[in-house]
């Protein structure tokens, strides 16, 4: 892995200084054409003050230099036993809001990332993490990894954003019953309700998730970013809303290097061209 990220411009790739080890809580890296998150806060990896102050700082890092995909993966047996139950004890009433506000910029800050993003789940995820793994374009996982968003425990809603987006992948019923439970899903039921992406096996879980983050990072970069925004636009409105915008996503693509190069290799040597895509 290396220190500097290429970028997606038309101007190639750029030395940009990397912030390894992030409060203790996160470590940021590159492998090629993907930056990686990895989730390191042992044993139980909980959303602590340190933990969301590392998602500010990695968030802006990738808002300023944006890779072409994100790996969002997690070290230890858990990816991630949820929110430090001590925030909700400490957090005066009067700074609840301004608190959940700030703190749901970092799923925001990441659907907003103009690159292919997965989270890659092998084991337990509950609250924080999961409600990031939904702000992400992929969620893979190992069969038996088991999902929550159990703040019901604590007479809490989850306030990361993730009832919205489960209701978005999954319906508004599966978002009802899986945070007014308050029960541990398996993956391969998520994987069902159409929330998880991919299941793969435990003894290739982290080379399987890394191969497919690597071939979304090494695809048409640009014409990726048209894509989320049409995801975006009719999420937001529909399709009238995506339609309205869809002219000039394509008006864009269409000028990229990328498609320059992918449309002069079909015409040469057919749909199994391997035109190499540069990200720009």
């Amino acid at each position: 892995m290396s220190d500097s990220v290429p970028g997606s411009d038309e101007g190639g790739a750029a030395t940009r200084p990397v912030p390894h080890d992030l409060n203790g809580r996160l470590r940021l890296s590159i492998d090629g054409p993907l930056a990686v998150v990895t989730v390191n806060n042992p044993p139980h990896n909980l959303f602590d003050e340190d933990m969301w102050q590392a998602w500010f700082a990695a968030v802006d890092w990738l808002e300023n230099n944006a890779p072409r995909a994100l790996l969002i993966r997690a070290a230890g047996r858990v990816v991630s036993a949820g929110v430090d139950v001590r925030i909700f004890r400490d957090t005066p009433a009067d700074q609840v809001e301004r608190y959940w506000r700030r703190n749901l910029r970092i799923v925001q800050a990441l659907e907003r990332l103009p690159c292919p993003t997965v989270f890659a789940a092998h084991a337990l995820t509950l609250t924080a993490a999961f409600e990031i793994a939904l702000a992400c374009d992929f969620i893979v996982a190992v069969g038996s990894a088991r999902f929550g968003l159990v703040e019901r425990r604590v007479a809490f809603t989850p306030a990361m954003g993730g009832t919205q987006r489960l209701a978005e992948r999954a319906g508004v019923s599966r978002a009802r019953e899986l945070v007014m439970t308050g029960s541990l899903y398996r993956a391969s039921t998520l994987a069902d309700w159409g929330v998880v992406n991919a299941l793969f096996e435990p003894a290739t879980f982290a080379d399987a998730a890394r191969e497919l983050a690597l071939g979304l990072a090494n695809g048409p970069t640009r014409a990726h970013a048209g894509t989320k925004q049409v995801i975006r636009e009719y999420c937001r409105g529909g399709v009238v809303a995506a339609d309205a915008v869809l002219p000039a996503v394509a008006h864009r693509v269409s000028g990229t290097a990328d498609h320059h190069r992918a449309v002069a290799g079909f015409l040469a040597h057919g749909p199994d061209h391997s035109t190499e895509y540069l990200g720009r």
